[in-house]
């Protein structure tokens, strides 16, 4: 079975570029760094480098709104749970159905971001995450379970658009400037992160309402939404391999599937990505409130009986994820532009240090903090530096080892593997170990604060895990490269495919 790339693609006349969808093909990855295909073609493309430059700044600003009303939602984590009169377990459940819900039609929207108009499914995800979101704060103190099916109707829109957007970002430049644009565009995943906790605390410091910590995102979105209405366009799959011809395909969903399963450095490198979700997931959702509590277990702090909560370990760990995602996500994408050349399997090498290097950083964090809040912070840093190397790296990864009309299922794919078996249950995993663990003794503030610490010992080693995976990944990324290589750059005609 062939699936040729040769029809038109959203008005856009077709190139004469095919591949084929049959397994006969070792699968593999571009050569790292798409610019050595054609590294002396003359480009044409499909959107011009202005158009091209804002439509990139509109992407990277709603990725910046995603991640802040992700977690403004663990900024004032304590006024929840005061206002709900809730547990660690049930608090946790809060990120844990977000993340379920986001994972299951991530598939459906890589399905369709592979076939039809990007631009419109990321429209359509957005509305309907506004929406949602805005609504979230007005639920009552007797509707906690209406806060929990809002926040599982957040997931929709934000799987509609982290599926989609970065296989535009794909499509519109190559090279060490697609790398580039990728460093920024997940930079702000750590960076909107921050700001959320910052935020969200915020806004419930200057209001007294932690209601408006959820006003806030879906305000600044509607902002968003009009931007992507007007400036963001919808290029053709592939325009930045095929010189702005781009390619189209007909194969079915399950060959996607099987043409994904085959290739070693995608499963691989998937894996390692559902290890640092867990662990980020996990780390971001609880680390506030355990830096919360270990003030009251050295007496710097009251305990927080009734809203509103101290937010300042809010506001410090905001900052500190901002500062780390910018310099981690930087530093990740220059030492993969120094090595990549002299060392063709640097990106998941880098991707083992960050997570194997984060390990006695975490291992620190947790046994620290019981005695000193400043340490505790440097060697939150340190680690949060570490883990944010990677961001970039992965989603430079995946672009490369995934031919174009098949990115968005590719990245919807990772995405609910990560999730589900990351940040999904992570968050809700660990507020269950505390309570199991705070029941064995009476309960008092001290004790709330020890269950949790010993709940956060998990991550860890899911990041010794997750390390080890990206060094398997290294000894395939080379040989999987070459095959793409020869399928883009015109030496695999489509009846070798075939055979």
């Amino acid at each position: 079975v062939s699936t040729n790339l040769s029809s038109p693609q959203d008005g856009v006349a077709g190139p004469r570029w095919s591949v084929g969808s049959g397994s006969g093909l070792h699968y593999g990855s571009f050569v790292n760094s798409l610019s050595s295909l054609t590294p002396n073609a003359v480009e044409n493309p499909a959107i011009s480098p202005r158009r091209a430059h804002i439509a990139i700044a509109v992407l990277c600003y709603i990725n910046l709104l995603n991640y802040m009303e992700r977690y403004t939602i663990a900024g004032v984590l304590s006024n929840i749970q005061a206002f709900f009169d809730i547990s660690d377990s049930t608090a946790g459940l809060l990120q844990t159905v977000f993340i379920c819900s986001f994972l299951l039609l991530a598939p459906l929207f890589g399905y369709l971001g592979d076939r039809y108009n990007r631009k419109y499914i990321m429209i359509g995800g957005l509305s309907v995450w506004l929406l949602t979101s805005a609504g979230s704060s007005f639920v009552s103190s007797s509707q906690f379970w209406l806060l929990v099916v809002l926040r599982a109707l957040v997931g929709i829109g934000e799987a509609s658009y982290s599926t989609v957007a970065p296989t535009i970002i794909g499509d519109l430049f190559t090279g060490g400037k697609r790398s580039i644009m990728i460093c920024i565009f997940y930079v702000f995943i750590p960076v909107g992160s921050g700001l959320g906790y910052i935020a969200g605390a915020g806004s419930a410091a200057l209001t007294g309402d932690w209601h408006w910590a959820l006003r806030i995102t879906p305000i600044m979105g509607v902002v968003g939404l009009i931007l992507m209405i007007f400036l963001c366009p919808n290029p053709p799959r592939g325009a930045a391999e095929t010189r702005g011809e781009g390619v189209t395909g007909h194969s079915s969903y399950k060959e996607d599937v099987k043409y994904l399963l085959k290739n070693k450095s995608y499963v691989l490198s998937s894996l390692g990505v559902t290890a640092l979700a867990f662990l980020t997931g996990a780390l971001a959702f609880w680390l506030p409130t355990f830096l919360s509590r270990a003030h009251v277990t050295q007496g710097l702090r009251p305990p927080c009986i009734q809203e509103p909560c101290d937010s300042t370990d809010s506001y410090i760990f905001g900052a500190v994820t901002v500062a780390t995602g910018i310099l981690g996500g930087s530093l990740g994408t220059f030492l993969s532009r120094q090595f990549r050349d002299k060392m063709p399997n640097a990106d998941p090498l880098i991707c083992a240090v960050g997570m194997l290097g984060s390990v006695p950083c975490l291992f620190i964090t947790i046994f620290v903090a019981s005695a000193s809040i400043p340490a505790t912070y440097v060697f939150i840093f340190f680690g949060e530096l570490l883990l944010s190397l990677n961001w970039a790296v992965l989603a430079d990864i995946l672009l490369y080892v995934v031919i174009p009309t098949r990115r968005a299922t590719a990245e919807a794919l990772q995405i609910s593997v990560g999730h589900l078996l990351g940040d999904a249950g992570s968050p809700y995993l660990l507020g269950v170990i505390s309570d199991a663990i705070r029941t064995s003794k009476p309960d008092t503030y001290d004790w709330s604060f020890h269950s949790l610490k010993y709940s956060l010992l998990v991550c860890p080693f899911v990041g010794i895990v997750g390390g080890v995976f990206f060094l398997i990944t290294a000894f395939y990324i080379t040989e999987d490269r070459k095959a793409v290589q020869q399928l883009l750059g015109g030496k695999v005609t489509t009846q070798t495919v075939c055979n």
